[in-house]
């Protein structure tokens, strides 16, 4: 008999859990749905989203290897690197594969990235 009402009180435990659980989850997904409604979804989006860190060091050896200057290139590239998070591809040029690299600009008005 007590084994009996054990396994009955389990059980009733059992589905309290599981309604508590499908109640959080249907919270979540109303909190997700007005937060949609609101417009502010894509600001918290971008809010919590990192971009993948490169290997600055790396791409701007690579970018400044055939360069007269190597470590003028490769110094002004790393600067450029860590505030765009990007380095074209190449030597020289391709710098609309990398907007922000090719918008930065010296004192002078003259491209700051290599």
């Amino acid at each position: 008999m007590p084994m009996k009402i054990f396994s009955s009180l389990f059980i009733v435990f059992l589905l309290l859990l599981q309604a508590f659980a499908e109640a959080s989850i249907d919270n979540a997904v109303n909190s997700e749905t007005n937060m949609n409604e609101g417009g502010d979804h894509i600001a918290a989006l971008n809010k919590n989203y990192h971009h993948p860190k490169i290997n600055c060091h790396f791409a701007c050896s690579r970018r400044c290897r055939k360069a007269s200057r190597q470590k003028i290139c490769t110094r002004a590239c790393g600067t450029c690197c860590m505030r765009c998070n990007c380095v074209p591809p190449g030597t020289y040029g391709n710098k609309n594969a990398c907007p922000c690299y090719a918008s930065l600009r010296t004192h002078g008005n003259k491209p700051k990235c290599p």
